[in-house]
């Protein structure tokens, strides 16, 4: 049955991509509603094969199709749907603190090694440091060679706003960190803050005698348990969600969106791309991880991260899918989190690209020295703004601020940005997630037979289950 739906899925999207890529260049002269019709028609055969799959990946990325097409053909709609995108985020937000309290909690009191913990930090921040200097590099070099703020003629009039720029110094950075209430860093969704009191209450809870601590140890997995199904229970609302934020983009946006100021975008993703073979791919080979397999692993928070534009919405199901990959649960608890501050690889290259654009647009000399200290002052500023869509934004203010240049190419920057946000936020999550099982490789503690375990991958039967 699935692979005779299979060939007549194939054939409907052939029939429609071929009518309209005729049409489009006046080829063959059809009817817009004939190929409106076709395209449906397409999309109804796919929305019908992932109803009978039943597998989450697939019904993520046949939403985005049907997103894009409700934003192109029904753009007001499309604006109108981001309610439900805004419902699927704020869903995702409130199993955020309380899965990463009750997993690092566990991991740190119900193994009881606090030497492993004090490891794993100045192992991750390594880790991360190297990885984001090459990703600034990258942004560097990208944004010399293609030059794609060479040439721009400032417009006239710029009705955007700018965001507001509170310039921070390393104190109030490194400040920021620790929490002076907890209840106020869970909603503001400060992950950062949330890591380091679950940090503290565990290894405090570790310290307790063995009777006491073995009790609320207890309590504390079953919560973790209990978090992982409600994520489970929220997941089935993604693809909803998913092609929501999609139908928004596009509908708000508009298809041809991709002509504006292009030149920057294609350089963004070459770079990216550039970023995951040069450094991705090697640390993965080093690590002995199993390229492939690893991709496939991640394909649904990916997605997930590349529709909303928000790595928070990702990072539940990430640690899901990292520890179904044979990531050790006190591993993946303390190191993605933790990676979601100081790990952010596709925005720091974003970052390193668009201060440049900039300086080429207000025709600023930049030298390489001048372009090395932006790289340090950028590694610095640019912690923690993971799970706030487009807030790159702002650090990129202050870093054109520090160098006295003119702001109004952010405001060109901002009529693409969300499209940028698209592929620097799937770069983080994809970053975060080779990170864990880097770290648990250098620990000793991957475990080899579950990820190159055939059905890595596999979504468990979430529908039927609940």
């Amino acid at each position: 049955m699935k692979s005779k739906i299979t060939v007549i899925n194939f054939a409907l999207v052939t029939i429609a991509a071929i009518t309209t890529v005729l049409s489009a260049y006046d080829i063959v002269p059809i009817d817009g509603n004939v190929l409106l019709g076709l395209r449906w028609l397409a999309l109804a055969g796919l929305i019908i094969y992932a109803v009978i799959k039943k597998n989450l990946t697939t019904s993520i990325l046949v939403s985005m199709l049907v997103g894009t097409e409700i934003g192109y053909d029904f753009p007001k709609l499309g604006t109108e749907l981001h309610f439900l995108r805004q419902i699927f985020l704020q869903m995702i937000k409130t199993v955020i603190a309380p899965l990463l309290f009750a997993t690092l909690v566990t991991g740190i009191a119900g193994h009881s090694d606090l030497k492993q913990v004090g490891r794993m930090g100045w192992k991750s921040l390594l880790y991360f440091e190297v990885v984001t200097t090459f990703a600034l590099i990258i942004g560097l070099l990208f944004a010399n060679w293609f030059q794609p703020g060479a040439g721009i003629i400032p417009p006239e009039t710029l009705n955007a706003a700018l965001p507001k720029v509170e310039q921070k110094g390393w104190q109030e950075i490194i400040t920021h960190s620790f929490p002076e209430n907890i209840a106020k860093s869970i909603y503001h969704g400060e992950v950062l803050q949330i890591v380091v009191f679950s940090v503290l209450f565990g290894i405090s809870l570790a310290l307790l005698p063995a009777g006491k601590k073995e009790r609320f140890v207890h309590g504390v997995e079953l919560l973790a348990e209990v978090m992982f199904k409600f994520t489970k229970i929220i997941m089935l609302f993604a693809p909803i969600g998913v092609g929501a934020a999609i139908a928004e983009t596009v509908g708000h946006m508009g298809i041809d969106v991709l002509r504006n100021l292009a030149l920057l975008l294609a350089t963004l993703y070459c770079a990216l791309f550039v970023f995951i073979l040069v450094v991705f791919v090697p640390v993965a080979l080093i690590a002995r991880i199993p390229v492939f397999k690893f991709a496939k692993t991640i394909l649904e928070p990916v997605s997930i991260a590349f529709s909303t534009t928000s790595s928070e919405a990702a990072l539940p199901k990430a640690m899901e899918k990292m520890e179904k990959f044979g990531v050790p649960r006190q591993i993946v608890s303390f190191v993605m989190p933790t990676g979601y501050s100081f790990n952010l690889d596709g925005s720091t290259l974003y970052l390193a690209l668009a201060t440049v654009f900039v300086a080429q647009a207000t025709g600023t000399e930049m030298s390489w020295g001048q372009q090395l200290s932006m790289v340090f002052l950028l590694m610095l500023t640019s912690k923690g703004v993971a799970g706030i869509p487009r807030a790159t934004l702002v650090i990129l203010l202050g870093a054109i601020a520090n160098f006295g240049m003119p702001e109004w190419p952010v405001l060109l920057i901002m009529g693409i940005d969300e499209l940028m946000d698209m592929a620097r936020t799937s770069v983080n999550v994809t970053g975060n997630c080779l990170a864990t099982a880097v770290i648990a490789r250098w620990e000793g503690e991957l475990d080899d037979t579950k990820m190159h375990a055939e059905d890595v991958a596999e979504d468990e039967p979430v529908i039927t289950e609940v």
